[in-house]
């Protein structure tokens, strides 16, 4: 029998590799010392090629959150990071164990990537504002209008045109309140507050605020959330965007006679609030995309129900700006039911 053959690969292989991907690697020997380096490495931490080697950890990051990171790696714990230098240059830096001792890190140059980021969020907010204003005097022109055409003798049908300019309207400000506050929350500059917030309060006031709707719309609002949670860390004005914006959906896709169910699990280190409804449900095959801005599901098209897209996304933004995440759980048909995760003070 021919001799199984194990295929080996040197290091400076596997460097020369990433250098045609542009990605950064770096070895660090036992020592936490630069063992090798390629190309892409000195040019995303801006030094002179082949400078790197023999290099300490300071000497090669001059910051010592990297330098933790590649010690933690080191120790076993992998871990990724984010560093700006001096001169706006953003960078992602990976560590993670060697086989062999000390560690691997990998630098991804990510400056370009941010710089689209920010033009974007720069055209959405001007676009945004430019279009606020036309909107609103639309709004009220119509508004004023339809108080008008209650004294006027006309027919039902130019009613119902006006009416219809109007609510169009309505989502057209919507859209752009969302886009500003999705805008302003992805923008990493953007924090959320830090205050001790009590969840069963917050779920309460919510809940109240969405009563007259869902009994417009035939929904049963049950609240399952125990007054003796411990208190989370956290922005109350975003925690209440994000649960309005779950409850809103839960009731506007339950069927009448139906029932919304908030209800709260609590974990060792933090707690998960769920909203639950028994409607439409949402295919298996949109089920991974809804949290994406502007996605909509086809059944919600069918049915024409409004809405922008946005509110899951924002939703999603605030739950992880929290350092918790957000999902999904659902059968098509039988209800759906949108949780998200917050780690205790």
């Amino acid at each position: 029998m021919p001799r199984e053959h194990t295929p080996t690969v040197s290091e400076t292989e596997v460097a020369l590799v990433a250098d045609q991907a542009s990605l950064g690697l770096l070895r660090f020997d036992e020592a936490l010392r630069v063992r090798t380096a390629n190309l892409a490495a000195h040019h995303a931490l801006e030094r002179r090629p082949g400078s790197l080697l023999g290099r300490t950890l300071m000497e090669t990051f001059v910051d010592h959150k990297l330098e933790d990171l590649v010690r933690a790696a080191a120790d076993g714990e992998s871990g990724v990071r984010e560093s700006d230098s001096r001169d706006r240059t953003s960078i992602i830096v990976r560590a993670r164990p060697a086989s062999d001792g000390g560690a691997w890190v990998t630098i991804e140059n990510v400056t370009e990537l941010q710089r689209l980021r920010r033009i974007r969020s720069e055209f959405i907010d001007n676009l945004s504002h430019e279009l606020r204003t036309p909107l609103a005097n639309i709004r009220l022109l119509t508004e004023m209008l339809l108080d008008d055409l209650e004294n006027e003798e006309v027919s039902v049908r130019m009613r119902e045109r006006v009416a219809t300019i109007d609510i169009e309207t309505g989502h057209l400000v919507q859209m752009i309140n969302e886009l500003l506050d999705l805008s302003r929350i992805e923008q990493t500059s953007t924090q959320v507050r830090n205050d001790k917030v009590l969840l069963a309060p917050l779920v309460a006031s919510s809940m109240r605020r969405l009563h007259t709707f869902a009994e417009r719309q035939g929904v049963v609002l049950v609240e399952l959330v125990p007054d003796d949670l411990p208190p989370i860390r956290g922005d109350e004005e975003r925690l209440d965007q994000l649960l309005m914006n779950l409850l809103h959906n839960a009731v506007k896709f339950s069927p009448g006679g139906g029932t919304v169910t908030v209800t709260s699990d609590e974990h060792p280190d933090g707690v998960v609030i769920s909203v639950a409804d028994h409607g439409v449900g949402i295919p298996t095959k949109d089920q991974a995309r809804v949290f994406e801005r502007f996605y909509k599901v086809d059944r919600a098209r069918e049915r024409g129900l409004g809405g922008t897209g946005l509110g899951l996304a924002i939703a999603r933004h605030i739950a992880e700006a929290h350092g918790g995440r957000i999902w999904l759980e659902s059968v098509e048909g039988q209800g759906s039911t949108f949780s998200f995760s917050l780690p205790f003070a």
